[in-house]
């Protein structure tokens, strides 16, 4: 995967990226499902792969950062403090955030399992990690695929993950999911419907959320 060849179609193309969201009805049945939680998410928060800043403003979320530049300027405009950095090297002091977001970001990472080590040392010990996914054997994910099979501008380089597979990757990095949300249970291609959150974590819907914690380490018990 060519992490750097992805944040160049996303540099060069940041205002259509963007455009796509306007009364874009996925948006809001998105926000939907990351609103849904009913667990406490800690603050300070912070989105990597941040982008335009459409979602983390939405989600009142303070800092963002990116590995494309000009997607940056946009997240500004909408008063998100956003960091031009990689995912790999957090530019942020252990212990420092409450709540991460991952969204659409994961299947873009050249080495998930290392931003996640990253994420897991920013994290305060009560923090959360919020994934936002396609999961690939929903009808959505299979498009994505297709797309990436096509050399499409931003999919190109992704790798839509199952969520089983993602779960996998989050506990061999010291995450346990504590939450999981579906919604886009209705097939693309369509006009989209306003459509109410699952609790769960359903592969063929087409959008996720997993919301984890830092694993408890069992305390050994006192051999003497």
């Amino acid at each position: 995967m060519n992490e750097r060849e992805t944040l160049r179609s996303f540099d060069e193309r940041a205002e259509q990226y963007d455009a796509w969201y306007d009364n874009n009805p996925a948006f809001a049945v998105e926000l939907a499902a990351l609103r849904a939680s009913t667990m406490v998410l800690p603050r300070p928060r912070l989105e990597i792969g941040v982008g335009s800043g459409r979602f983390a403003r939405a989600l009142q979320v303070e800092f963002g950062l990116d590995g494309a530049f000009s997607p940056l300027l946009i997240a500004a405009r909408r008063r998100i403090m956003s960091v031009n950095g990689m995912a790999s090297h957090l530019p942020f002091r252990s212990q420092a955030i409450g709540t991460i977001y991952l969204l659409f970001t994961l299947c873009f990472l050249a080495e998930p399992g290392l931003v996640l080590g990253e994420c897991s040392r920013i994290l305060l010990p009560a923090g959360r990690l919020l994934i936002g996914m396609i999961p690939a054997g929903s009808a959505w994910g299979k498009r994505a695929a297709e797309r990436a099979r096509e050399k499409d501008s931003f999919y190109r380089h992704a790798h839509i993950r199952s969520i089983d597979e993602t779960v996998r990757l989050l506990e061999a990095n010291g995450f346990a999911v504590r939450e999981s949300w579906s919604t886009l249970l209705q097939p693309p291609g369509r006009d989209i419907v306003p459509e109410e959150p699952i609790r769960g974590a359903l592969e063929d819907a087409g959008f996720c959320v997993l919301i984890s914690g830092r694993e408890e380490r069992k305390q050994c018990a006192d051999p003497t």
